[in-house]
């Protein structure tokens, strides 16, 4: 079966992996969203994730404690999610490597652009923990980054909703969905795809990102297939 990409890098927020729960890890939808990997794998894609770590840690809802610190904190959190996806990868038949930008080898293998490539040529599943390795960058900016590092094809953004709208459409009925767009009109309009940060990296680097509903994890296959899902921001 055809295939439009052959190299993505998949964003999924860490408050995917708890479902109804709220935090933590919801076995069954972790199990249906590593089905939805591994069903896009199977079609002979190589494929990069970066988790967020929403589902165990909101560091900018820390009250009174530095902001420095409580980064570090979500970084050590989408480390636990990687491990996480990676274990239920691995149960569904699917070889991966963790790879972290945090120092920590007993855990996971420290992250260089070399080795990414070549695990992803040999058809593992990459997962790339511990943001970019720096406070004051989000896991968007980290999915931008590590998807111009492997040169991706396109940057998938899994979220709970069907694509970008105009306003919230949980909020108002009559909110427009976008099926384009352009980068400089997320940032002008703030559209809150990504952070401004993200937007702009995407933008510089021409990487195309493709943000569509992870409620329904088959829609993982189908966007690799080309299929016109969700909304198409490039520039």
């Amino acid at each position: 079966m055809a295939i439009r990409y052959k190299r993505i890098l998949l964003k999924l927020s860490g408050e995917a992996l708890a479902g109804g729960k709220g935090v933590g890890f919801d076995e069954p939808t972790l199990e249906a969203i590593c089905g939805g990997i591994k069903q896009a794998r199977d079609l002979g894609v190589q494929i990069g994730i970066v988790v967020g770590g929403g589902n165990f840690w909101r560091g900018r809802s820390s009250g009174k404690m530095e902001r420095t610190c409580a980064d570090k904190i979500g970084m050590l959190a989408t480390v636990m999610n990687c491990l996480a996806v990676a274990d239920a990868l691995e149960q569904q038949g699917l070889e991966t490597c963790v790879m972290s930008s945090l120092a920590m080898p007993q855990v996971a293998q420290p992250f260089t652009r070399g080795e990414a490539v070549r695990n992803l040529e040999a058809g593992r599943v990459v997962l790339f923990g511990g943001g970019t390795g720096n406070p004051f960058f989000s896991t968007d900016s980290a999915s931008a980054l590590r998807a111009a590092e492997i040169s991706a094809d396109v940057m998938f953004k899994a979220t709970m909703v069907d694509g970008v709208y105009d306003k919230d459409p949980k909020r108002y009925p009559d909110a427009v969905k976008y099926d384009t767009l352009t980068f400089s009109r997320v940032l002008e309009e703030k559209l809150g795809v990504m952070d401004a940060t993200a937007a702009a990296l995407c933008r510089d680097t021409h990487m195309p990102v493709l943000v569509f509903d992870m409620r329904d994890p088959g829609n993982i296959a189908r966007a690799v297939q080309g299929e016109p899902i969700g909304t198409l921001v490039s520039e």
